[in-house]
């Protein structure tokens, strides 16, 4: 089955609730980026984080784009990965091959993973100058650090849950989320209850992996009487990268590089950080970009 997305409101009016299953867009992006166990759950929840945020923070029908960039000090590296409202994402860590020892509950260890730093979030939303928000990571595991961010940067109390099951041939058996947010007139006896809800909770990948459905998830949460769909869309890891897009790249170095491109490998190849498309140049291309 297809990922996708779903939207609710609970029937009071009080609180949005979001929930994907994102299984094939982080398959898809393992493959392309060939990661290992934990820079594959690293990458994985920075991938549904972005999901999340991207439909929950910018308008349904924009060229709108937003950016989340892990900047922390473990092993992985950076994580980038870019979202959009349509439900697309794509993103890379800059150090996929890295596998580390179980933590002390049995689990991947994405907090040693990702290590100490900041998460920014960046929204180009058509204006001159694009919006930065960022804030420490407070854990590692990302779910609480996207939290974090909502509550710091945006002003909107949220919980968060991120999880993504890595196979033990690293492939991706279950990738999905959740984001709770409040709305005006939230109390804080309903929230204190949405906790309650949540840390109750099997991990979303256990629930996948059952047979649990997004709207199943948030049935859990809520309970059946309580919530209100919305709506439902698809969800996929999608990169914009083109060769004519890679082209302007190597024209604005100017022409004493493309010069020397000419003149060292009669050729160039730009390879896509997003997502590994590898686009090559004759030295006819660069002649005609000279002209």
């Amino acid at each position: 089955m297809a990922d996708y997305l779903v939207k609710a409101v609970t029937t009071d009016g009080h609180l949005r609730a979001l929930a994907l299953d994102a299984t094939q867009t982080v398959a898809e992006a393992q493959q392309r980026h060939d990661t290992y166990g934990a820079a594959s759950a690293a990458l994985g929840r920075t991938l549904v984080g972005t999901i999340l945020l991207s439909t929950a923070l910018l308008k349904d029908d924009g060229e709108e784009t937003l950016t989340t960039r892990v900047l922390g000090d473990g092993p992985v590296g950076a994580i980038v990965a870019v979202g959009t409202p349509a439900g697309t994402v794509k993103g890379y860590v800059q150090h996929p091959h890295v596998q580390l020892p179980l933590n002390t509950v049995g689990k991947i260890d994405v907090r040693r993973a990702v290590g100490k730093g900041l998460l920014a979030v960046t929204k180009d939303m058509g204006l001159k100058q694009p919006f930065t928000g960022q804030v420490p990571l407070v854990s590692g595991e990302l779910a609480e650090d996207f939290s974090y961010y909502l509550a710091k940067s945006e002003q909107i109390p949220s919980a968060v849950g991120l999880s993504v099951f890595v196979q033990a041939n690293n492939t991706i058996g279950a990738a999905g989320g959740f984001m709770i947010q409040a709305l005006p007139g939230a109390s804080d006896d309903e929230l204190t209850k949405i906790e309650k809800s949540i840390r109750a909770l099997p991990l979303i990948s256990e629930m996948m992996r059952a047979g649990d459905t997004p709207e199943d998830i948030l049935t859990k949460i809520f309970g059946a009487d309580e919530l209100k769909f919305l709506s439902k869309s698809p969800v996929a890891f999608k990169c914009d990268c083109s060769k004519e897009r890679f082209a302007k790249s190597i024209k604005a170095l100017g022409s004493k590089e493309i010069k020397q491109m000419i003149a060292a490998d009669h050729g160039a190849e730009a390879v896509c950080k997003f997502c590994g498309n590898k686009y090559t140049y004759s030295e006819a291309d660069l002649r005609a970009m000279l002209a």
